[in-house]
């Protein structure tokens, strides 16, 4: 007859489990072991505090506990602990998660919505226009709740990356936790594959100003802003205003091509990890197109990635004032690490350095020119409603409101003020 594990020896294979996962962040099988030594010595330390830990758990928690799902918890929470993008992937997530990744694999329509983790929750960074989440009145800063059901606390970003996926016409709920509600709202959308539209472009001030604002930072969109800011002399523009608001997705390469287009000498910025080896992306003069033209960024706290790094770019280097709000803190590379188990950790190995030296994953873009966005007191439904002295019987009367957007009315203020 088997006999079962003792729980002793369950505990201790829990705790090589630890340490396995602890090694590729220590490197313990890799050169320069001695340098390290301190530090796996405290990361050994905590694994003795893991396994008491997990031993009182076991033995003494009013219910004999689910120890697979206290573990892999504990794995999340180390992993998010560093940032919101490293994650930790249990054996059957990783299957989904690498299925997905495959050519034709998983779906491809979204809810527009660009997520982070805050605060242990999924968090809203930025919506895509007119996707359904900005139908259904999804905003930056929104935090879910829940995807389907389940807890966000619970779920690493990169599953819930592709929970928000799925097939044309299906239907997404999402849980959103709003001011002044005691109970979070469910949402419901039907996952659409939204097309980004392509750069917005309008004239001020006499066609002098020219305004530009793309909806994402990949290769068609920084095309045809290069395209119109070759264009810009025959059109008889001057001056450029970069609308990087709620621009929270894109390719770096096509950033730090963006910022050249505008910028004819300095860093652009830098990229450097622990064992990841430094990278500096410097503006190349040939080029650039309009490296002496009036310039000025807007950027909201739904800027984020790419936009980031384009933004800190003009700000660090005097090329131009960044006018709105503290942007959101995104700009870290990558790698994904498989575990013996088939569990998989995905390790942010380096982070993106503005030209000043500031790591824009933990210090996002502060901008020159503070400007809040004045659309908070539009968003609470509560606060755009007047109480009916019957509720039952009278309807609700919504106040007409008057939406103005003073950060660009800033910024073309500070333009204009510019001499071409």
């Amino acid at each position: 007859m088997v006999r079962p594990m003792p729980k002793i020896s369950k505990i201790l294979l829990l705790a090589v489990s630890a340490v396995l996962v602890l090694s590729v962040f220590l490197g313990v099988n890799s050169g320069g072991v001695s340098a390290a030594s301190t530090g796996q010595d405290g990361a050994y330390r905590q694994i003795n505090v893991y396994s008491e830990v997990l031993r009182h758990i076991q033995t003494d928690y009013v219910t004999d506990p689910n120890i697979p799902a206290v573990t892999n918890g504990a794995l999340r929470g180390l992993l998010e602990s560093l940032d919101a993008d490293s994650s930790y992937l249990t054996a059957d997530d990783y299957k989904t998660y690498k299925a997905d990744l495959k050519p034709g694999g998983g779906g491809r329509a979204q809810a527009g919505i660009n997520v982070s983790k805050r605060y242990g929750y999924a968090t809203v960074v930025s919506v895509v226009p007119g996707s359904p989440a900005d139908k259904a009145g999804l905003t930056d800063g929104d935090i879910l709740e829940a995807i389907e059901g389940q807890d966000t606390r619970d779920i690493s970003l990169a599953m819930i990356q592709l929970m928000l996926e799925g097939a044309p016409g299906s239907n997404l709920t999402v849980g959103v936790v709003r001011p002044s509600k005691p109970e979070p709202d469910k949402i419901s959308m039907t996952r659409s594959v939204t097309v980004v539209a392509p750069v917005e472009e309008t004239l001020y001030e006499n066609s002098s100003i020219l305004y530009l604002k793309p909806g994402i930072l990949d290769h068609d969109h920084v095309q045809q802003v290069e395209t119109k800011l070759k264009g810009m002399q025959k059109a008889g523009n001057k001056k450029v205003l970069l609308d990087l608001r709620d621009v929270a997705a894109g390719d770096m390469a096509e950033a730090t091509r963006l910022a050249n287009f505008l910028l004819k000498s300095g860093t652009i910025a830098t990229l450097e990890g622990q064992k990841f080896p430094k990278q500096v992306f410097a503006a190349d003069p040939t080029k650039a197109i309009q490296a002496t033209a009036p310039l000025v960024v807007l950027v909201n706290r739904g800027t984020a990635g790419p936009a980031e790094v384009v933004a800190a770019a003009f700000e660090d280097n005097k090329r131009a004032d960044v006018v709105g709000e503290k942007t959101f803190g995104e700009g870290a590379q990558q790698k994904t690490f498989e575990l013996p188990d088939g569990a998989a950790l995905i390790l942010s190995v380096a982070k993106y350095e503005s030209p000043s030296g500031k790591k824009i994953q933990d210090d996002g873009v502060t901008p020159d020119v503070l400007v809040a966005s004045g659309m908070d007191d539009q968003s609470g439904v509560d606060d755009e409603t007047e109480p009916a002295a019957n509720a039952a019987l009278a309807p609700v009367v919504k106040k007409p409101g008057v939406q103005v957007d003073e950060q660009l009315t800033k910024a073309l203020d500070i333009l204009k003020g510019k001499a071409a």
